[in-house]
């Protein structure tokens, strides 16, 4: 891997002349802070009676775009962090260039939040160039992977993915990483990957792999390259790499891409993951089955396996407890597997939570719900793994609770 800081060795990863292997986790304070700030209660008793370990990565642990909490995201350096903290399954969320090579970036059009794009020659490329803020316009900007070559796109600088939506200049612009979060690792420039390098590094690791396949910005056929080229493209790298279909949960919130592997990969498609892509529609309502565009018995008809909602899709409040919504048991009786996202992605929840807590937001008034939340999705809704921008804090629940 180009200007990649680390070598393999024997199976082992060496990072800064650090293991990181399948036996070493360390999961840092933060889910003893969390534990801290629960209640009291027997759900609090059984995770502290964990405290001591040891810990051991865990499928049910799932790294979403590494551990963008404090890292810059579908970076080695989120992911090394990610698998140190005990995931066992890793993301590239894949977007592709000018020249048609899949590369890990959350979204086409996200180069202008997540790389210093905007500092470079290559700003020149960007659809819409930086405007700074105006009175009562923000300042915008908007940069696609779809409109550099793989090798200018390796150019790039990644950071934490923020903006100043009331920037005057570029360098303004670049800044505006959330409170709760830091660019402590920023300083040093992290290194980007190309989704055939996160399955060599991933593999590396010991993980399994839930490569996201995200939406074009780009208007497709792209240059004679099809939205089915595409899907394909995705899974060809792992076959080329040798990984068998059982180490890999591809995902897409389109659901024609998830058809598409179903019925051309069967063995990738029986894992393929259909991400709901109508929870944000105002008429949609978890509680309320007449809203739902299928049943979750048409999804099952369709030969979708595994289906993944937001956390807050699954759970409401009933009595001042949380609890699984409607959606949550219909797709459990409809013998779906369900993961869920995303954990740590809220900051502090005596703030209320925001988008990922709204159906329980009555009750989020503290940092220790998250470990409500969490025991009922894992005991109550049966979800099979949830993802986490920080990820030891699901590492040590699914010890702690004996989930593989």
């Amino acid at each position: 891997m180009k200007n990649l800081r680390l070598a393999l060795t024997g199976g082992i990863i060496l990072a800064c002349g650090l293991p990181v292997t399948a036996d070493v986790v360390d999961l840092g304070p933060r889910p003893y802070y969390l534990i801290d700030r629960m209640e009291d209660g027997e759900l609090k008793e059984r995770l502290l009676s964990c405290a001591t370990g040891p810990f051991e990565k865990s499928d049910f642990s799932i790294g979403h775009r590494g551990a963008p909490m404090q890292f810059p995201e579908h970076t080695v350096e989120s992911n090394l962090a990610a698998a140190r903290m005990g995931a066992g399954i890793l993301e590239c969320d894949v977007t592709f260039t000018q020249d048609k090579e899949l590369v890990c970036r959350h979204a086409q059009n996200d180069l202008h939040t997540t790389t210093n794009i905007l500092a470079t020659d290559l700003a020149d490329t960007c659809i819409t160039p930086f405007s700074p803020a105006s009175g009562d316009t923000n300042a915008t900007a908007e940069c696609r992977t779809s409109e550099i070559t793989l090798a200018e796109y390796r150019t790039l600088t990644p950071k934490m993915d923020a903006s100043n939506s009331q920037a005057m200049m570029v360098e303004e612009y670049l800044g505006g990483t959330a409170d709760w979060r830091t660019d402590l690792y920023s300083a040093e420039p992290a290194t980007l990957m190309t989704h055939a390098e996160s399955i060599e590094l991933f593999r590396s690791l010991g993980a399994k792999f839930t490569p996201e396949l995200k939406t074009p910005s780009a208007e497709m056929p792209f240059e004679g390259f099809s939205q089915q080229d595409y899907a394909q493209k995705l899974i060809d790298e792992y076959k080329a790499a040798g990984v068998p279909a059982s180490d890999v949960w591809a995902q897409s919130f389109n659901l024609e891409d998830v058809l598409y592997w179903i019925e051309n990969e069967p063995e990738f498609g029986a894992q393929a993951v259909y991400l709901i892509d109508h929870y944000d529609l105002e008429e949609w309502d978890p509680m309320d089955a007449s809203t739902w565009p299928q049943t979750m018995a048409e999804y099952k008809e369709m030969g979708i396996n595994y289906i993944a909602p937001p956390t807050w899709v699954l759970v409401t409040v009933e009595n001042g407890e949380i609890v699984p919504s409607l959606w949550a048991r219909e797709a459990s009786a409809a013998g779906l597997n369900i993961i869920t996202w995303t954990i740590e992605r809220s900051g502090p929840l005596v703030r209320g939570g925001g988008w990922y807590y709204q159906s329980i937001a009555e009750v989020t008034d503290s940092d220790g719900v998250m470990y409500e939340l969490i025991d009922v999705l894992a005991q109550d809704v049966g979800v099979v793994g949830i993802f986490s921008d920080w990820p030891a804090t699901i590492t040590y629940y699914a010890n702690c609770m004996g989930l593989e």
